[in-house]
């Protein structure tokens, strides 16, 4: 059996103020005393507790995401857990570009749509940038071209004044 001690790892200058306010808060790090709780995962290894925050929820974290679209900026609430596609879908509402047109990159890589924003390292107030898919702008702008001009050898409109 293998006995752990965590308070050597953070001794503080005099034990009776860490043990004053360990009883005042019930021991842990937040109170000073510099103890780590463990947990045993399920495959046998033992990892640090991790702090939930007290959400309670079945949720995951929800975020903030600094989305730069040109000369325009957004921010957008979404959960951590969340895919760069389902980003695409909230952002689709916010700027009018559907989702098959959108290219989002974060650090520098085009990011895929299953890929998921924790597990790419995306954190709270991270910027990721948004581009137009150039093949859809320019299918874009040659749906508009031929709304506003006739094809070549039909006759021009006439106009009775």
């Amino acid at each position: 059996m293998m006995k752990l001690r965590s308070r050597r790892l953070f001794k503080s200058s005099s034990s009776s103020s860490s043990s004053s306010s360990s009883s005042k808060n019930g021991g842990g790090v937040a109170a000073g005393r510099g103890e780590i709780k463990w947990e045993l995962r399920p495959g046998g290894m033992l990892v640090q507790k991790r702090d939930d925050g007290g959400g309670g929820g079945g949720g995951g974290e929800v975020i903030t995401v600094r989305v730069s679209a040109g000369a325009q900026g957004h921010d957008v609430c979404i959960e951590a857990t969340s895919t760069f596609g389902e980003l695409k879908a909230v952002l689709s509402m916010v700027t009018g570009l559907e989702p098959a047109a959108q290219r989002l990159l974060y650090k520098g890589k085009e990011r895929e749509d299953g890929d998921f924003l924790h597990m790419t390292g995306v954190k709270n107030m991270d910027k990721v940038l948004l581009l137009e898919d150039p093949a859809a702008k320019e299918m874009k702008l040659h749906a508009l071209r031929k709304t506003t001009h006739p094809p070549i050898g039909s006759p021009l409109p006439t106009i009775k004044v």
